[in-house]
């Protein structure tokens, strides 16, 4: 048997002015990786790819890798890219196999195409209309009834920190290979709500997604071939954004609604439970400057401007603050900005250097926007910027934070990076030779999946509203496009199904 395998991933934020053109999928190379050269990669990682090649590996099947195109979260891809990469795809399947496995995202909105993953399966569907086809997707995917109608196994994440991208891979990959061999027969529906709940109320450790995902699990080990329930990404202007739910059975269409309907309604009925209130920044930092102790470092979580949300990641508002009122001893991660990078290494390791940090994109979304901040500071460190993860989030592959230094002003040691990255991996300091649990303050440009590594190191965490195309205050930017009534945009106690 004769596997494709393949990703496409893209998580777009349609307020970011973060460009997405093929060299943000391709990383440091001058294309996406692909080949013999992306299998030995991604084996054994803790990522969909991982989970598919292990599937194939189980099943002793034949692997093909046209192309594997992740890009951080950012604005919508460029046509150009998104050819690239889909023409990738569509022709492998064109060239002939028994099965395709998937790993997209299920938020990807191009210059032309609301839902990119759609769009991806009817060029396969045209070419290969009978193919067997698993899709594994994020939870934040923001769904379409084309992913659902021209896929056989659709399979979402059950965790935010996302701790579980390579067993749902796995788990659809291993569905696939037994529907074709007869051991099952996928049946799958789904149906989505008028609900956009906050990525700051998403976490799957916290109510109320915590006992949604509980009882999804719950209803596959109940016999369920697959439940989804996907939370949506609230920062996409696009028609279907919002919450979602796919059921996956043997055969049984009628427990596939049930089970359908039940997750939707317990959503519907939790929804002011997924809505964010954030404080005023100033009483934040403040908050933050009186927990202050010598048990364990206080994190001061920028989650405005998250990178793996879209983010800029320079914007200044939030570590402006933190110098305003003095707290010391603070490691930030971390700011985009390659031109003080440059300087940094031009000023050279151990020298002082005048920069004026981050605020350098505009962002035409946003009525607010954010300003430079001019800084003398002495260069600390300088890297490459490649660490390896070994958090459960991508563990076994290779993080590359491009250019990186450390930039000390006072007690304040700031890192400054040339590719986005998000740190959810302690790795992101340590490589730079600041070791996190010994600071009293850190500070994260991150929403949630600082969780999984950060977690367990920080005595307390004070969430802090900046300035950012990731802003939990919905008031903020404008919605157009998205379908309306919807909650909580609009005061809505009732719901349409669909």
């Amino acid at each position: 048997m004769h596997v494709v395998i393949a990703q496409m991933s893209h998580e777009t934020n349609t307020f970011s002015p973060v460009i997405t053109d093929l060299a943000r999928f391709s990383g440091s190379r001058d294309k996406p990786l692909e080949g013999p050269a992306a299998e030995r990669v991604y084996t054994g990682t803790a990522s969909c790819m991982g989970g598919y090649l292990q599937a194939a590996a189980e099943f002793a099947v034949d692997v093909t890798i046209p192309v594997v195109a992740g890009a951080q979260p950012s604005g919508p891809v460029e046509d150009a890219a998104y050819e690239y990469i889909t023409g990738k795809i569509v022709a492998a399947a064109q060239n002939g196999c028994d099965a395709m496995l998937l790993d997209l995202h299920g938020a990807m909105v191009t210059r032309s195409h609301e839902d990119g993953e759609g769009e991806l399966l009817r060029r396969i569907r045209a070419v290969a209309p009978d193919i067997p086809i698993a899709v594994a997707l994020d939870m934040h995917a923001n769904l379409y009834p084309a992913i659902v109608e021209l896929a056989t196994i659709v399979c979402g994440y059950h965790t935010y920190p996302h701790i579980d991208m390579d067993s749902t891979a796995l788990r659809g990959g291993r569905l696939l290979l037994k529907a074709i061999a007869g051991d099952c027969k996928p049946t799958m529906v789904w149906g989505n709500a008028p609900m956009l709940p906050h990525v700051m109320r998403q976490g799957t450790d916290d109510f109320p997604n915590r006992e949604l995902q509980e009882r999804v699990m719950t209803m596959e080990a109940s016999g369920a071939l697959a439940v989804s329930l996907f939370t949506g990404f609230p920062h996409a202007d696009i028609h279907n954004a919002g919450l979602s739910v796919v059921v996956v059975t043997d055969d049984d269409l009628a427990l596939a609604e049930q089970w359908r309907d039940e997750l939707l309604d317990q959503a519907w009925a939790d929804r002011e439970s997924f809505v964010y209130t954030a404080e005023p920044l100033e009483d934040s930092v403040a908050r933050a400057k009186s927990l202050a102790s010598d048990e364990g470092p206080v994190l001061l979580l920028d989650h405005y401007d998250n990178t793996a949300s879209g983010g800029t990641m320079d914007t200044t508002e939030v570590l402006a603050e933190i110098l305003r009122q003095r707290l010391d001893d603070v490691a930030v991660f971390g700011f985009y900005d390659p031109a003080v990078v440059q300087q940094m290494v031009a000023a050279g390791v151990g020298n002082e250097v005048a920069v004026s940090l981050g605020g350098k994109l505009p962002m035409p979304a946003l009525e607010v926007q954010s300003a430079p901040l001019e800084l003398r500071g002495r260069v600390k460190l300088l890297s490459d910027g490649r660490f390896p993860a070994t958090v459960a989030m991508s563990r076994g592959l290779t993080m590359n934070m491009g250019l990186a230094g450390v930039l000390s002003v006072g007690s304040v040691d700031i890192v400054v990076v040339s590719r986005h990255i998000e740190p959810f991996d302690p790795g992101c300091f340590r490589a730079l030779g600041i070791e996190p649990t010994s600071r009293r303050f850190l500070m994260l440009k991150s929403r949630i999946h600082y969780r999984v590594g950060f977690k367990p190191l920080v005595r307390e965490t004070v969430e802090c509203a900046g300035v950012g195309v990731c802003t939990s205050d919905y008031s903020q930017v404008d919605f157009t496009e998205v379908r309306r009534p919807i909650f909580p945009l609009d005061g809505i106690n009732t719901r349409e199904r669909y």
